[in-house]
């Protein structure tokens, strides 16, 4: 499903690509509950670039887990700019990873609010020298479908963010 947007083969590059390299990728989820650190460990022997995740449903991990500040969440709201960007810090200092990947949305059915529709999902990606890319996206579609479209965006954009990283520090 979602194939067009990112499938396996596309994974596949992505791990050799850091495996050539010798570099990690983590991720910090909340509306994908676990769905990329699935898609990574689908592949066999993807231990070699993967050490962990975590998955951040509620703000009070946010903040526990990746230090992301209260006063963010309250600003802002966790589908926002500002938390993805300190989730980013927070996921890449904690599992020691050369990149990141962080998600917060509206999967649905609910949790609408006047300013923020279902579907809409902030993807951040990230390298250990805090180089950044965060994007609101909207998505159409089921719970499932959001999230599957929110998890395959996210490596869409980090394998383009991995290879011109690459590119140019070698």
């Amino acid at each position: 499903m979602y194939d067009e947007i990112f499938n396996d083969e596309e994974m596949i590059k992505l791990q050799n690509l850091l495996r050539t390299y010798n570099k990690t990728i983590t991720a910090a989820e909340s509306c994908t509950g676990g769905l990329v650190a699935s898609m990574i460990t689908k592949i066999s022997g993807s231990s070699d670039i993967f050490n962990g995740s975590i998955v951040t449903y509620s703000n009070k991990i946010k903040n526990q887990e990746l230090n992301v500040k209260n006063e963010t969440l309250n600003s802002f709201g966790a589908v926002s700019f500002e938390v993805v960007n300190e989730m980013l810090d927070g996921v890449i200092k904690k599992f020691n990873a050369d990149f990141a990947i962080a998600i917060s949305g509206i999967a649905g059915p609910n949790g609408e609010t006047k300013n923020k529709s279902v579907g809409t999902v902030v993807i951040g990606i990230c390298d250990s020298n805090a180089h950044k890319y965060v994007v609101i996206h909207h998505f159409k579609g089921t719970r499932e479908e959001v999230q599957i479209q929110a998890a395959k965006t996210s490596f869409k954009e980090i394998l383009k963010f991995v290879q011109k990283t690459l590119d140019k520090s070698f």
